[in-house]
């Protein structure tokens, strides 16, 4: 993984900086979107593999309000979103649509706020208010206003709050511009989450709800939109993926009635495949010219599209080399580590692994030891997968056949972001605090 080739291409994907504060880094030791480096959900370094409150903590802090978007690392710097209430409550704003349940309504106004925190000590550099709103619409109880994690290219760092606006930041913290892209119509009225995407000089957003659809290519430095393409698509969650292939880098999104792929300069759509069903929350993971995407809602789906063959609609053709429909995921999406796929059944503590290129089982299903219900997106790092629970408890088990749980590890905080690892630290983001945990911390 970690050879010369992918960390050119890594370089000209993330626009690596000549100067600042970027300078000199290697783009595959941070941390810079959501799903790491690669956006397959695989990390450099060696991340410690026990902890507890007393035992591999750098250090520990209180986070303002709340947020679930997972923190970004560039150099020595964590850049992170939340949202803090602020003022008199109010009334609520309507009847909840047909079908809610479990839903959080936002009787107060809210800061959204863009935070910079320092990486050697946890302390706060700079806390960035972007903008002051009540949030328009409720969320789910477990969910949050600030679900989107950012992106950086090491010269500025880009934020999405979704119908509270998109924006680019420097590394100090200046707003550099903004854009709003109107209200978003949440089915059941669960949030907002699906993250930016940045491309070389392309930031991509999926803006896929009730109302009209739209994929958004946003020129990275001003803001200004290159192109939407309309979609004929209800409400996901999931994160694009931007795949080079055949010379051709496409925007691959996965929905509720197709996956589909776009040409990253144009917007022209280039293939797609239905098969999954409703809510689409997992985002794809691609690899060696095969491309991953997994549901599990009304019914359970999986499927391996191979490029060399995707054109048109590729449902039901040979373009799909495997699918299954039995131990899918919901909320966290898939890792891809090498030829290995690993994936959750549903939200819950369920571990499959497979041969990716030819779905054959490594192990599973498998009940992991003291992991229920799973919102984060695990990671790999070191030949080892990291999965975090809303119980505190984060597993960690050996990424391969066979299946193998070195450890179990406990917090005194509920995790539904998922980690991130930049060299041999692991960050992980509670409903209260943030953790920077490393091995052998000196005491």
């Amino acid at each position: 993984m970690r050879n010369l080739s992918q960390r050119v291409v890594l370089a000209a994907l993330l626009l690596v900086p000549a100067q600042g504060v970027g300078k000199g880094l290697d783009p595959l030791e941070q941390w810079p979107q959501w799903r790491g480096p690669t956006g397959n959900g695989v990390a450099g370094g060696n991340p410690p593999v026990t902890w507890s409150e007393t035992e591999n903590v750098r250090w520990k802090i209180p986070l303002p309000g709340k947020g679930l978007s997972t923190p970004i690392i560039w150099g020595e710097r964590i850049f992170l979103t939340a949202t803090v209430p602020f003022g008199e409550a109010g009334g609520i704003h309507g009847e909840d649509p047909p079908g809610a349940h479990d839903n959080a309504e936002s009787v107060r106004s809210h800061r959204f706020v863009v935070l910079a925190v320092n990486r050697a000590d946890g302390r706060i550099l700079w806390q960035r208010t972007v903008r002051e709103a009540r949030p328009h619409e409720a969320t789910h109880v477990t969910g949050s206003w600030a679900s989107h994690s950012m992106v950086t290219d090491g010269r500025r760092v880009y934020a999405s709050f979704g119908s509270a606006g998109i924006y680019a930041l420097d590394m100090e913290g200046t707003v550099l511009w903004e854009k709003d892209l109107g209200d978003m119509q949440i089915f059941h009225e669960h949030g907002e989450g699906s993250s930016p995407v940045l491309h070389g000089d392309t930031l991509l957003v999926n803006w896929d709800h009730q109302g009209q659809s739209y994929l958004f290519a946003l020129d990275a430095g001003t803001g200004v939109e290159r192109w939407k393409a309309a979609r004929d698509e209800i409400t996901s969650w999931s994160t694009p993926l931007v795949v080079e292939h055949g010379g051709v880098a496409q925007v691959i999104v996965a929905a509720t009635k197709r996956v589909r792929a776009y040409d990253l300069k144009t917007g022209a759509p280039l293939w797609e495949c239905g098969g999954l069903s409703r809510n689409v929350v997992a985002s794809p993971v691609a690899a060696d010219g095969f491309v991953y995407v997994g549901n599990s809602y009304d019914r359970r789906a999986m499927m391996a599209i191979r490029l060399a063959d995707a054109m048109g609609d590729i449902t039901g053709t040979d373009a799909v080399v495997w699918s299954r429909d039995r131990d899918t995921p919901y909320v966290p999406s898939p890792v891809l580590a090498g030829d290995t796929l690993c994936f959750l059944k549903h939200s819950q503590g369920v571990l499959t692994c497979l041969e990716a290129k030819s779905g054959k089982p490594l192990f599973g299903p498998v009940r992991l030891q003291g992991i229920r219900n799973v919102f984060a997106s695990p990671v790999a790092a070191s030949g080892r997968l990291y999965i975090p629970g809303r119980n505190g408890a984060t597993a960690v088990v050996q990424l391969g056949a066979p299946f193998k749980q070195v450890a179990l590890n406990r917090l005194d905080d509920s995790f539904s972001a998922s980690p991130a690892v930049a060299g041999n630290e692991l960050y992980l983001r509670g409903q209260r605090h943030l953790y920077s945990l490393v091995e052998d911390v000196e005491e």
